[in-house]
């Protein structure tokens, strides 16, 4: 980007891969891009020999992610080679610019970045996943400090985050109906689910330390005659460890485009999440794209889905496997017309194009008078720069 544009832009630094898994972050930028000129910042890579650069690419939904290469062995001054990058990429110009984080990490090479607006969209508690690193929460402090805006991903978070900052604003999982809706009709068999006989309780999303592994394995073996597919990629856990029983089938991860094809096969969505830290505040986006597709659920007592979900009686809660084989039967009989018909007036309301509306709204009422906070963030942020900057 060179001189000025007129057109707003935002500046996204997540510690999500754009094409990893479709998820909170694709839906809202997309949405942003259509007035925005939307960069999305990931983590860097580390190639032997390479010269620090910034490879872009342009992606149909009119993001285009920035993806810094750096020389292997150069971990230890990530921050300092990648501010001279961003400032080539980001001089000055635009006619507003939106700083938007999904990790406090990028503070540490983005905090001299000016800004009209800077938002974190907390869409996890990244301190409880596995491999966090311990100066997470000092950054994550200093971002607190600099942002206008702090939005949580599920009313969970919001309640352990809104004492820290004056304008905290719950956003929980939103839906595309119309994407996941296109289960309840009639949908191609993809080939690798089309062998799998019924009746198929199905996942799909990140496999990592938040699935309860040993929790699926008894469940699978207590229900010899229900298959369980298990979609999405497998990521800080080893992939030996999982179980490999013959009615657990995993099938690696989609494209999101064709997740209702799957979800079309399926008797009941199955969410046997572990509970720990990494999932003490989530709010899993698949809880109302399954309901979407018209799918009966059973999950695990995961807070933001015992509330509304379980308490509205519209996703099944169970607590061990004999719980999740007993739900999975139950469901498996219940007459779906009264519960479908539940499920459609809850998800009436919910759409991500009005999560970005709303969003959109609160980010235009930030205006001048945020400056003078903003400016003693940074510079309270210069003062542990260099403190912070050995860890990076």
């Amino acid at each position: 980007m060179h001189g000025t544009t007129c057109r707003p832009q935002l500046v996204c630094f997540s510690h999500l891969r754009w094409d990893f898994v479709y998820q909170r972050p694709q839906h809202l930028l997309s949405r942003a891009a259509r007035d925005h000129d939307v960069y999305f910042i990931e983590e860097p890579v580390f190639e032997a020999g390479a010269t620090p650069h910034l490879r872009t690419s342009p992606r149909p939904e009119g993001v285009t992610v920035v993806l810094p290469v750096l020389p292997t062995g150069s971990e230890a001054g990530m921050a300092e080679a990648l501010r001279p990058l961003l400032r080539r990429l980001l001089p000055s110009g635009p006619a507003r610019r939106t700083l938007w984080y999904y990790t406090p990490m990028a503070v540490a090479f983005s905090r001299d970045i000016p800004a009209d607006v800077v938002v974190y969209d907390n869409m996890d508690e990244l301190t409880g996943f596995l491999g966090a690193p311990a100066h997470l929460l000092a950054l994550e402090a200093e971002l607190f400090a600099r942002a206008d805006l702090v939005f949580t991903g599920g009313m969970s978070l919001y309640r352990a985050k809104r004492h820290r900052h004056p304008s905290v604003h719950a956003f929980p999982s939103s839906i595309d109906k119309a994407h996941f809706a296109r289960a309840r009709g009639t949908v191609a068999e993809p080939a690798d689910q089309r062998a799998i006989p019924g009746p198929r309780a199905g996942f799909f999303g990140v496999i990592d330390e938040r699935m309860d592994v040993g929790l699926l394995a008894r469940t699978a073996a207590r229900c010899p005659d229900w298959q369980f597919v298990m979609i999405g990629p497998v990521v800080k856990i080893d992939p030996a460890g999982l179980p490999r029983q013959p009615n657990i089938h995993w099938l690696g991860p989609k494209a999101y485009r064709d997740l209702p094809d799957y979800i079309a096969g399926w008797t009941v969505g199955l969410m046997p999440f572990a509970l720990n830290e990494a999932t003490r505040f989530i709010s899993p986006t698949k809880t109302p794209e399954f309901l979407a597709a018209g799918v009966p659920v059973v999950s695990t007592a995961i807070t933001d889905v015992v509330s509304p979900y379980g308490d509205k009686g519209l996703v099944a809660i169970a607590g061990d496997d004999a719980g999740l084989a007993d739900s999975l039967e139950t469901l498996r009989r219940r007459p779906r017309a009264p519960w479908l018909a539940a499920v459609d007036r809850h998800l009436a309301g919910m759409s991500w194009d009005r999560t970005w509306a709303d969003m959109q709204h609160l980010m235009l009422g930030v205006g001048q008078a945020t400056q003078p906070k903003v400016e003693a963030a940074r510079s309270t942020a210069r003062q542990v720069m260099v403190g912070e900057e050995a860890h990076v």
